[in-house]
């Protein structure tokens, strides 16, 4: 049955055709999202939901979302959206980080100007049929430094926009190396030096515990005298009630805001200052941002729902479509894997380690890291999944390591997953065929060879004579019927190993017979989500 995806906001009727096109069943009611009971009443029926800034997402109406899979923010902001909730449900979080770079890179600059030569109050002035022509006096860009604090995807954009006005650019960001900041042209400086130097100060980060009031009261008096500071980016990084008492002094000569601590914006500290320029968060706001958005986050929920790619994911490891296609039968491995080591554990586990070796340790880790631990928590809660599964180990406290290495053996790759907990560590080993079926390869340190089946049965004992008639015997007695039987020794005579793949799954009454034999130590039978 093709997906189903709910969009309750306002997008494109180009965006809500690629569902279509792509075979998506689409219900588009823009304005579901504003009908917080409404949306909960509907969600129910939906794999994905496709959203703008009006559509709230609280953890209520993801309490009614059974069927979603995935929730696409057209825009970059996800305050919108209980994203940890999300992650508990196993529902994936998108946005569309890139559609909107160029639009609010460009706003940053034309916010600069107007608070440079104070447009709007120029504006305004003309229009009440003044000419107050000397009343006006503002400055150049030209020669002026920029302080650009965050250099990522629109805070280069600005960098590149100011380094063609011939002002001078110096960037704080912890993230930019050197050899990125002399590519970019731009003086790589400390927040300090940043604060002394700066004619011009805008800032392009997200909002988090360490950006929260940035331009604080302390660090806005360390700005030079005649500092004007521009915020395109997210309100709550500058204390504005400490900025509005600076631009009444005069130690700063001018504001443009886009963005503010509480919004709508109603009442701000920096309203009605004559030398402030206010727009209402419309740093996105041109019509081709709003349009490559849209189509954006509808191409990237098709390609997750319809080829499992995770594209700009927030609280998942990011897949394209590409690397879904090679991946996909590691993905599945790794997810039988965890899953055979979660099925045999009973006691609390404190780590997980994981080596990958040979081709896979070259693929996309994290997502496989995801799998892994998805199957071993299966055991815990049967709903998880990739998404929640990472959430669920860090609540257990369980930690997590990843090694790996270049080829080391018989096999082009393969992972290994061992979990330790207070009485022991358990290990597996498996890889992937040219047939793109993950097998087993070796358990316990024993070397096997074993496809995966949908119902499988493990055992193990010391290795002496009769294990594998007696394991023929009491299946065949039952009816159950064995399509694949591996066995597997550390030396003869000492621990053995058997993992049948059977037809059905094996019932109490089988397992109580095999172990009246007295042959076995352990008899555990098993079940793998194989497509």
């Amino acid at each position: 049955m093709a997906p189903k995806v709910l969009v309750s906001d306002k997008l494109s009727e180009t965006a809500v055709q690629i569902f279509r096109d792509r075979g998506i069943d689409v219900d588009f009611l823009p304005d579901v999202g504003k009908d917080k009971d409404k949306l909960a009443e509907i969600i129910g029926q939906y794999d994905g939901l496709a959203i703008r800034s009006a559509t709230k997402v609280t953890p209520a109406i993801l309490e009614k979302a059974d069927k979603l899979k995935v929730i696409g923010r057209a825009g970059i902001g996800t305050d919108n959206v209980d994203k940890e909730a999300a992650s508990k449900k196993g529902v994936i979080v998108m946005n569309t980080p890139f559609g909107n770079m160029i639009t609010t890179a460009e706003h940053a600059i034309a916010m600069m100007f107007a608070a440079a030569r104070q447009l709007p109050e120029a504006s305004a002035s003309t229009h009440a049929g003044k000419w107050e022509k000397s009343k006006f006096m503002g400055v150049e860009l030209t020669n002026k430094t920029l302080g650009v604090i965050g250099a990522g995807n629109i805070g280069g954009i600005v960098c590149d926009r100011a380094r063609g006005l011939k002002m001078k650019v110096i960037a704080y960001d912890p993230f930019l190396s050197q050899e990125k900041a002399e590519k970019m042209q731009v003086e790589k400086v400390e927040l300090d030096e940043l604060l002394e130097r700066a004619d011009f100060i805008t800032l392009h980060v997200p909002l988090t515990d360490t950006t929260r009031n940035i331009l604080s009261r302390e660090n806005l008096a360390k700005t030079k005298k005649g500092v004007r500071v521009i915020n395109c980016a997210r309100g709550g990084l500058v204390d504005e009630v400490a900025l509005a008492e600076m631009l009444k002094s005069g130690h700063v000569a001018g504001a443009a805001f886009d963005v503010f601590s509480e919004e709508p914006a109603k009442e701000n500290p920096l309203f009605n200052l004559p030398n402030v320029v206010c727009t209402p968060h419309l740093g996105a706001a041109t019509t081709e941002a709003q349009e490559n958005v849209a189509l954006q986050v509808a191409e990237q929920m098709a390609n997750y729902l319809l080829d499992g790619a995770v594209e700009n994911a927030l609280n998942m490891p990011s897949m394209t479509a590409e690397e879904a296609k090679v991946m996909g039968p590691w993905v599945a491995l790794a997810g039988h894997l965890g899953s055979y080591i979660g099925q045999l554990t009973d006691e609390p586990i404190k780590a997980i380690n994981i080596l990958y070796d040979g081709v896979v340790s070259d693929m996309n880790l994290p997502a496989l890291n995801c799998a892994v631990v998805a199957g071993i928590m299966k055991k815990v809660n049967p709903d998880v999944n990739m998404v929640s599964a990472p959430v669920v180990a860090k609540e257990r406290g369980i930690q997590i390591s990843t090694t790996n290495q270049d080829k080391s053996g018989a096999f082009d790759g393969y992972i290994k997953v061992t979990i330790v907990t207070p009485e022991r560590e358990r290990s597996i080993a498996g890889t992937v065929f040219s047939d793109g079926k993950p097998r087993f390869i070796q358990i316990k340190g024993i070397n096997i060879d074993a496809e995966v089946g949908s119902h499988m049965l493990y055992t193990t004992n010391e290795d002496v004579p009769g294990i594998i008639g007696t394991l023929g015997r009491v299946l065949g007695d039952n009816g159950v019927n064995i399509a694949n039987f591996t066995l597997g020794r550390a030396q003869a005579g000492g621990e053995a190993i058997a993992l049948l793949y059977v037809d059905g799954e094996v019932d109490q009454k089988v397992l109580d017979e095999l172990a009246a034999t007295g042959l076995f130590k352990q008899i555990k039978p098993l079940s793998f989500d194989v497509a």
